[in-house]
């Protein structure tokens, strides 16, 4: 499915009834999901995300600037952020199964609707730009709403689409398409204006003008790429705040942009005391961050994704001025792409129970993906310790990168939970198909043979994974916290035990195959990784009972 974000900022940041009227339109529209309506009162400006396939977006889009028109006045319009228009910016972003190159037309037949419909200046920015002067958003917004009427009398910035006149009530829109633009602002221990605007001025990529000896004046770049910045006071909570757009995360990623802040903030007398995300951020720039400031007290990074997630919001202070909810700040969860899987999302006791229910799933194979599960999660226990242990101070990274990886392979064990029950289920959908005509037979028998051959391949990998979990436990058993070993040993007595238990449902499912030569295959390939477990099993188990 290709799915596209919208974040238009509207010229409202005060009254929730008209922000609502305009919501309302966007989730009216089917295919559409509403994920986050931020408003901000000093800057008189909310920013809404919203996601679906792109003619749904689109569609939303359209009818959220044409209700702005209506219930926003511009020219009575007050706020701290730049700003040109009752629908200041609309970006489309793409976030899967579209190029930016696709993403751009989408933008630039949205603005052409909106300029012929609507009847007003339309300018086009970033990758939908028709010109290269236009990409950067702040030349086409350069002298703001109540430059605009002379603007447009400026042959040179003619819109992109709808008339060039000046509608005093509606202003101007710029369309754009766009990468993930984080909008993030970090708190000083200030009210000056002026001292908030020298350390955005160090930080951002234009930088500050500069004067030589000879008073000729010139630009002097900032520290960080592909950042955007200027200082404010937000006198709803009495502090100024370095206020950032961060257009490339992978040339600046947040945490880095949070550091470089202090850091200049600090040069100047100032302090950082936290910091305020605008909108969503994806769960990646979360981890990232997290894992940054992990490995700076160097700590294990190898750990649940919810305590990396708790270090980025605590070490940059997310939640000073409101609180901060993962759940509806990281657009992943927002969306429920990150969802846990009805069995892994269960309580242990929930879990036990429903296996023991007359249900046949959960089965033996979602029980020895969990096994596993475990098996290599008291692996990586036992290097977190280990990264931890006083006195092994220059070893954390050793353990942090053993902890990591035996994350990985929890993670999918953990996925398998559900994928096998899932495959189970496939089967008896294939069986329940019809079969009175040869056609239905014939479509019946592929079903089912194609739903075996996954109920298969889930078990198998089920192998694969608690097999690979047998050098990490082993390492941990051999050169881990000596006060953990036994926790070693059960793991290994686990993974063996998922190997074993997903090996007896490869096997059930292979027997009721007609494809001979698969499964032979499958069989060869399944008995090959039972035969290194054991051996493996053997060989940590001899180590822990030494060491015991």
């Amino acid at each position: 499915m290709k799915l596209i974000e919208c974040v238009p900022n509207f010229s409202e940041g005060r009254n929730m009834q008209i922000i609502k009227q305009i919501t309302d339109v966007i989730e009216e529209v089917e295919g559409v999901r509403l994920l986050d309506v931020d408003p901000g009162k000093a800057t008189n400006r909310t920013v809404v995300t919203f996601v679906g396939e792109p003619e749904a977006v689109c569609e939303a889009a359209f009818r959220a600037v044409s209700k702005a028109c209506e219930v926003i006045d511009m020219s009575k319009h007050h706020g701290e952020h730049p700003r040109f228009g009752a629908t200041d910016v609309c970006p489309l972003i793409p976030i899967s199964g579209i190029t930016m190159e696709e993403t751009a037309k989408y933008a630039r037949k949205l603005a052409q609707r909106i300029g012929e419909e609507l009847k007003f200046p339309v300018y086009c920015y970033e990758s939908a730009a028709l010109t290269p002067q236009r990409r950067n958003l702040a030349e086409v917004r350069a002298g703001e709403y109540e430059g605009l009427k002379d603007k447009l009398a400026k042959p040179e910035w003619k819109p992109d689409f709808g008339p060039a006149s000046f509608v005093p009530k509606t202003g101007a829109v710029a369309v754009g398409a766009r990468n993930f633009l984080i909008a993030y602002n970090v708190n000083l221990n200030t009210t000056s204006t002026r001292r908030a605007n020298a350390v955005a001025f160090d930080v951002r990529e234009k930088g500050r003008k500069v004067k030589d000896a000879a008073g000729n004046e010139s630009w002097q770049a900032g520290l960080l790429k592909a950042v955007k910045g200027i200082g404010w006071y937000i006198e709803e909570y009495g502090v100024a705040q370095v206020s950032l757009n961060l257009t490339d995360i992978s040339a600046t990623p947040w945490h880095v942009a949070f550091d470089t802040v202090c850091e200049c903030a600090q040069k100047r007398g100032l302090r950082v005391t936290g910091s305020e995300l605008v909108g969503l951020v994806p769960l990646q720039a979360m981890l990232d961050a997290g894992r940054y400031f992990l490995e700076k007290q160097q700590r294990s990074t190898g750990i649940p994704d919810s305590e990396i997630i708790k270090i980025a919001v605590r070490t940059m202070g997310l939640d000073e001025l409101t609180p901060f909810d993962p759940q509806q700040k990281i657009i992943e969860y927002k969306m429920g792409g990150k969802a846990t899987g009805k069995l892994a999302g269960m309580t242990l006791k929930a879990f036990a129970d429903e296996t023991l229910s007359e249900s046949p799933a959960p089965g033996g194979g979602s029980v020895s993906a969990y096994m596993g599960a475990m098996g290599i999660a008291l692996a990586g226990m036992v290097a977190n310790l280990s990264a931890h242990k006083p006195g092994w101070d220059a070893r954390w990274k050793e353990f942090s990168d053993w902890a990591q990886k035996a994350k990985a392979i929890q993670t999918e064990l953990v996925n398998m939970v559900d994928e096998d029950t899932n495959a189970f289920n496939k089967i008896m959908e294939a069986f329940g198909l019809p079969k009175e005509t040869a056609e239905e037979k014939a479509t019946r028998k592929a079903a089912i043979t194609a739903a075996t051959k996954y109920a298969i391949a889930v078990p198998l990998k089920v192998m694969q994974l608690c097999a690979d979990s047998m050098p990490i436990i082993k390492a941990m058993a051999e050169t881990g916290n000596p006060n953990s070993v036994s926790d070693a040993g059960v793991g290994a007595l686990a993974a063996r035990s998922g190997v074993m238990g997903a090996w007896l449902n490869v096997k059930i499912n292979a027997a009721g195959l007609d494809d001979k030569e698969y499964v032979t295959q499958v069989l060869k390939e399944g008995a090959d990784i039972v035969e290194k477990a054991q051996a493996a099993e053997k060989e940590i188990l001899t180590i822990v009972v030494k060491k015991i």
